[in-house]
């Protein structure tokens, strides 16, 4: 018994698009979303017109990456929120499983490309916000657990983040992945609650962190 065509058509259209949604991401994560197109579509083994026919341009490819990124990251947040008993560990879990999450900051908060593309969505906002609570909520118990210092807010967190993600430049997509994983091991030491210089101002919250 033969495959019906019109079902082989619909499972390479869906093979295609799962190829440049993963070649994306990777490349975002690492370069931004300036990436050209024909990069994206050598990376995911397709031809920039088979790209096109997914994707008609930047725009919607990038939107398309950080619906799909925002979506597994809140998932991810979400299940080690119900594992983990401590928000410490949550929170430290979190930060370091940053091959997603870093996307996401990339997105979020580094690209203006970006940035402009998905200031004024809604789902994107939704996806954006529920992410931050969770966040709040690790946070939070974190510092009542006393292994997060007191001094710092989830906004901290998110900007230090970002900040990290704009000086992470390096030859190969695999330096700078280890590079920005090892900041992230620095950067969870200086969070964590122990005698240190104190910082100044007031911790920086997600309210204050600007949607556009």
């Amino acid at each position: 018994m033969t495959a019906d065509p019109e079902t082989t058509l619909r499972a390479d259209a869906r093979r295609n698009r799962d190829q440049i949604l993963a070649a994306a991401k990777s490349i975002f994560a690492v370069s931004g979303p300036e990436v050209p197109m024909e990069e994206i579509a050598r990376a995911a083994g397709v031809g920039v017109g088979t790209l096109y026919r997914r994707f008609p341009d930047r725009d919607a490819l990038v939107r398309a990456v950080a619906m799909d990124n925002f979506e597994r990251v809140l998932v991810d947040a979400r299940v080690i929120a119900a594992e983990e008993t401590s928000s410490w560990h949550a929170l430290e879990r979190l930060l370091r499983q940053s091959v997603e999450l870093q996307l996401s900051v990339q997105l979020a908060m580094v690209s203006h490309r970006a940035l402009v593309i998905l200031k004024n969505d809604p789902e994107v906002r939704r996806l954006r916000d529920d992410i931050l609570a969770v966040l709040d909520g690790f946070v939070e118990g974190a510092q009542a657990e006393g292994k997060l210092r007191e001094d710092v807010g989830a906004g901290d967190i998110a900007i230090l983040f970002a900040t990290l993600l704009r000086q992470a430049r390096a030859k190969t997509p695999e330096v700078a992945e280890m590079a920005a994983r090892r900041c992230v091991g620095i950067m969870i030491d200086g969070l964590s609650a122990r005698p240190g210089s104190p910082l100044p101002g007031r911790p920086i919250t997600s309210q204050d962190l600007d949607p556009d």
